[in-house]
């Protein structure tokens, strides 16, 4: 079986999406040996913040020295992007191989998609014998497939209203289904959270026995940075490798994971870590310029909470364009008029589009709740055509591809094709 085979084969069982449960990805991690049982993870849910935390941890692990897995979902431009040892992608071979072995397992237990590439993951770091595996849920946390490993330490990075129709219509409900990764006696740090939210985690740790360290209690927010408590010293964080103020809050936590679990507390290896995070992880689309003559900015912000952080960042430039261009596309489980609600008066047009996703709004459909808002929305078939003109046409403009990862993948895969990178 080659590679586009194996791809084929596992793209195939989106027909089982969002099928949540631990038996079927138990049943399979048997019959593979339990490579989870070999890892040594740190665990990471949230509604917002978990992919860019993660990368944190992962790139500050690697600085100090050790071998870092880093399991992280949706993917850009390549399925490999989702599983890395060190920043370098799974190959090809090794993930072909790996679905022709288990190829009958896929059909008698009817997998997911994430449930394979869940199992894929573990084999991989299981045989690839990392130090620390960095390694993010799929959705929710309670019965999410990554939710069968025994972590050294539980993250959950915020809870807002997200996937309601599976998850559950409160925070409350959201809630327990992230506060599910918990383990007994296993340390827990929590970013941001309402306090609802709060007291539902404080109940789970109180019943396993374990301790909590939420955000607010050791990151002071200041002006123009935050100062970080550790056990033995203060850190002071200014910048990150990724825009946006918000990245800080996510990179203190990630300094207080690594410093719970390995005791590392060096300012020049925390800082390296915190730089280097994008080449270190790969990660993209967290407020990512693409170019800058024209300004282009990609940002993966799926959610209300994602879309108000993004405006927090935006409304530092953007007076500056004398035209500023919106494209937008995003799921259709998603609060969309909650999303299109405060992006409408920072953009003279806005554009729709559907990526190629089951699950993603369609074009009709985000017009119909921009009229029902008031809000002129226009379609765009053609996303990666009104870029590459946008580029030769715009002067002092700006344009912003805003929503679904599955999104800015597509047009980021043909951005990489046509080789339009960062200009300016």
């Amino acid at each position: 079986m080659d590679l586009q085979t194996a791809l084929n084969k596992i793209y195939s069982m989106h027909q089982f999406d969002i099928k949540l449960g631990l038996e079927r990805i138990e049943k399979l991690l048997e019959q593979i040996g339990n490579p989870q049982k070999d890892l040594r993870c740190i665990h990471i849910a949230g509604s917002n913040g978990k992919g860019s935390t993660a990368s944190f941890i992962a790139s500050i692990l690697m600085e100090a020295g050790f071998k870092v897995g880093l399991y992280t979902s949706p993917h850009f431009v390549k399925f490999n992007e989702r599983i890395r040892i060190n920043g370098a992608e799974i190959d090809d071979e090794y993930i072909a191989r790996f679905i022709s072995e288990i190829e009958n397992h896929i059909e008698s237990l009817k997998l997911t998609f994430f449930e394979i590439t869940t199992a894929l993951a573990f084999k991989y770091f299981q045989d690839q014998n990392p130090d620390y595996v960095v390694l993010e849920t799929g959705l929710g946390g309670r019965l999410d497939a990554t939710n069968v490993v025994s972590p050294l330490a539980s993250v959950i990075t915020s809870i807002s209203l997200e996937h309601t129709n599976i998850l559950g219509e409160t925070i409350d409900k959201i809630a327990f289904e992230k506060a599910g990764i918990i383990k007994k006696g296993i340390p827990v740090f929590a970013g941001s959270v309402p306090i609802n939210a709060e007291q539902v985690i404080c109940k789970r740790v109180y019943d396993l026995k374990s301790k909590v360290n939420f955000l607010k209690d050791f990151i002071e927010k200041k002006k123009d940075h935050i100062l970080l408590q550790l056990e033995k010293k203060q850190i002071h964080i200014y910048q990150t490798g990724l825009i946006g103020n918000h990245q800080l809050l996510n990179a203190g936590l990630a300094i207080k994971v690594v410093n719970q679990i390995t005791g590392n507390s060096d300012l020049s290896v925390i800082n390296k870590g915190l730089m280097n995070v994008v080449e270190n992880s790969g990660i993209q689309g967290r407020y990512e310029i693409i170019s800058n003559n024209p300004r282009i900015i990609f940002d993966s912000a799926h959610n209300p909470d994602g879309i108000k952080t993004f405006i927090e960042e935006f409304t530092r430039e953007y007076d500056a364009y004398k035209k500023r261009i919106l494209i937008f596309g995003a799921m259709k489980d998603k609060n969309l008029e909650a999303m299109l609600t405060p992006l409408s008066p920072f953009f003279h047009r806005i554009y729709a589009t559907q990526p190629s996703y089951e699950r993603a709004a369609s074009i009709e459909n985000l017009i119909e709740v921009g009229r029902k808002l008031g809000i002129e929305v226009n379609p765009l078939n053609d996303p990666f055509q009104f870029i590459s003109e946008f580029c030769t046409v715009y002067g002092n403009s700006c344009l912003v591809v805003l929503g679904s990862i599955y999104l800015l993948g597509e047009i980021k895969s043909k951005i990489i094709k046509k080789n339009l990178t960062k200009r300016g």
